[in-house]
């Protein structure tokens, strides 16, 4: 199958996590998007430079879709606001699995783990120990040289990416994605860390997105449902305008930016870039890029801080 990508102007409406990078690098389900199509080339996938059947770069790609597409263009799913990350990681974790899994064969997992199904791969380097892991509710994939901790509880479709870490005790409920080299622990629930983030300690994080280089203090957590039970409603900046986004959605947190000890973030909160989070009470719905507390971060020092902790 030929298909040729058609540029995307509206990238904006994916702030704040194509402020750092390109669509095709948004992680969603184990795979970014740019790495479910290089897979996609080894299934007879060829992408060109001109042809008819002609997508957006924000498509998101499976071979289920594909098959759709062949007959139907209009069968074209896109990832157009930020808070669809969270709400189609079930299904792409779910695809992606079956996409990277085809033809190998799992590494064989410790008989001190309790495995409820049968529906887990782990790859080469994976590292778990008296854990309790279900399957039946959707599958989960351990990345190369992964560690999950004794005494971990995951229920599936779950991704735990090459060389993160789960510490002890962690509690991870689908659809959560944690990304490569990241550090999770306390519980969490529908969720993608994009990678290299870290939320080590107690608190519950759920129906959030966090991107790179992130760090979330001891305690931090999210509230994803109102006291009201009503829509969520999330501040797109680059309209400058609230926009209901369904009954669920926790934290949507830019790449380098950081929470303090025991932050409360509000439902439906947006943080840019580089922000450094610490506030008596409720940090606001909206923090923009940069921020030190409730001052501008200065550059020099943030571009400081982000090196310190790339170390």
């Amino acid at each position: 199958m030929k298909i040729a990508f058609k540029p995307y102007t509206q990238k904006d409406d994916l702030y704040p996590f194509t402020l750092t990078r390109n669509v095709l690098d948004i992680r969603l389900g184990i795979l970014t998007l740019r790495e479910k199509w290089e897979l996609l080339k080894s299934h007879g996938v060829e992408i060109v430079d001109n042809n008819e059947l002609t997508i957006s770069l924000n498509t998101i790609p499976s071979l289920q879709y594909l098959k759709k597409l062949e007959t139907n263009i209009n069968a074209e799913k896109k990832l157009e606001h930020p808070w669809q990350i969270f709400q189609n990681n079930d299904a792409a974790i779910r695809e992606d699995f079956e996409l990277i899994t085809k033809g190998k064969v799992s590494k064989k997992v410790s008989v001190t783990n309790k495995i409820i199904g049968e529906n887990i791969f782990a790859e080469a380097g994976a590292k778990l120990e008296h854990c309790i892991i279900n399957t039946t509710t959707g599958p989960v994939y351990i990345g190369k040289n992964a560690e999950i901790m004794e005494g971990t509880i995951i229920r599936g479709p779950v991704a735990i990416c090459e060389g993160s870490i789960i510490k002890m005790g962690a509690k991870i409920y689908g659809a959560t994605t944690i990304g490569p080299y990241c550090l999770a622990g306390g519980e969490i629930k529908n969720t993608v860390m994009f990678g290299y983030s870290n939320k080590a300690h107690d608190g519950y994080l759920g129906d959030s997105v966090i991107g790179e280089w992130c760090n979330l203090g001891a305690g931090t957590t999210t509230s994803n449902v109102k006291n009201t039970a009503g829509e969520v409603k999330v501040w797109e900046e680059p309209k400058k305008a609230y926009t209901n986004v369904g009954l669920k959605c926790g934290l949507l947190m830019g790449d380098y930016s950081r929470a303090a000890i025991n932050t409360s973030f509000n439902t439906g909160t947006v943080t840019g870039v580089g922000c450094n989070i610490f506030l008596l009470g409720f940090p606001p719905n909206f923090v923009q890029s940069f921020m030190w507390g409730d001052v501008n971060y200065d550059l020099d020092k943030a571009l400081e801080n982000i090196d310190n902790w790339k170390k």
